[in-house]
């Protein structure tokens, strides 16, 4: 396998952007690919840096998109930065274009991430269900609406409206996971197939049982685990292993 550094302009970041590849070795023949989302304080090095993703990826012969989204919340920020669509649509035109092997198909395509970056991997999935065969949430930050949460008002507002006065306000917007959840299911919808996973020592459990619950509630197939665990690396390390081989398995 290869570890590339990709640097390119992004139209929709209207800037240059860095992203790192991992590239099988049997990337002469179609590849099944995950797009592999940070967390609110990270960048596209760090899952490379504190997990084995390489080694992973190499087991099961699949390569990984791991792009830098600042703190944006995966979201076409107030401020004019369009991440999600970045994320969505311009990386994977511009990666497909790189790397010919990368299948467009929805089963061979994995989105997945951390904190920040488990509630991205959602709200792409529940956008774009038809694009996505697989989500992988770890230690979610599902609340947007920040009800368990504290959040600084004037950051939230630079990324999802400035006429936002409270993220209470977010309740039933495009930004709300469990609203996006209620639409798709009520369009007939199909989901992909949903990893969740959080620690019983983190904060982030109760919203992560309670979007789990509405999965439920809904019939949309998804597991949902949690064990021993906290908001850190060394269990996210274990559990982006354990997704992977739940979508993967018998693929």
């Amino acid at each position: 396998m290869a570890v590339f550094n990709m640097n390119f302009y992004s139209k929709e970041l209207k800037q240059k952007t860095t992203v790192n590849i991992i590239i099988p070795d049997n990337a002469n023949e179609t590849v099944k690919t995950l797009w592999l989302l940070h967390g609110l304080s990270d960048d596209q090095n760090t899952w490379i840096h504190k997990t084995s993703i390489e080694r992973y990826a190499d087991s099961h012969g699949i390569a990984v998109i791991m792009p830098t989204s600042d703190r944006c919340w995966y979201t076409d920020t107030a401020y004019g930065k369009n991440y999600f669509t970045y994320i969505t649509d311009e990386l994977p035109t511009v990666c497909r274009k790189h790397f010919s092997a990368l299948s467009p198909n929805r089963e061979d395509n994995m989105v997945a991430g951390l904190s920040m970056g488990g509630y991205g991997a959602l709200k792409i999935a529940l956008t774009y269900p038809e694009r996505y065969g697989f989500c992988g949430a770890l230690s979610a930050s599902v609340d947007i609406t920040r009800e368990n949460r504290p959040y600084d008002l004037n950051e939230w507002r630079s990324i999802f409206g400035f006429d936002l006065t409270d993220a209470r306000e977010l309740a039933g917007s495009k930004h709300d996971l469990f609203a996006l959840t209620k639409r798709n299911h009520d369009d007939g919808k199909t989901f992909p197939e949903i990893y969740m996973w959080c620690g019983t020592e983190d904060s982030l459990l109760g919203v992560n049982k309670k979007l789990s619950g509405l999965f439920d509630e809904l019939d949309v197939k998804h597991l949902f685990e949690y064990s021993e665990g906290n908001h850190s690396w060394k269990w996210w390390d274990l559990h982006i292993k354990d997704a992977l081989n739940y979508y993967l398995k018998d693929k």
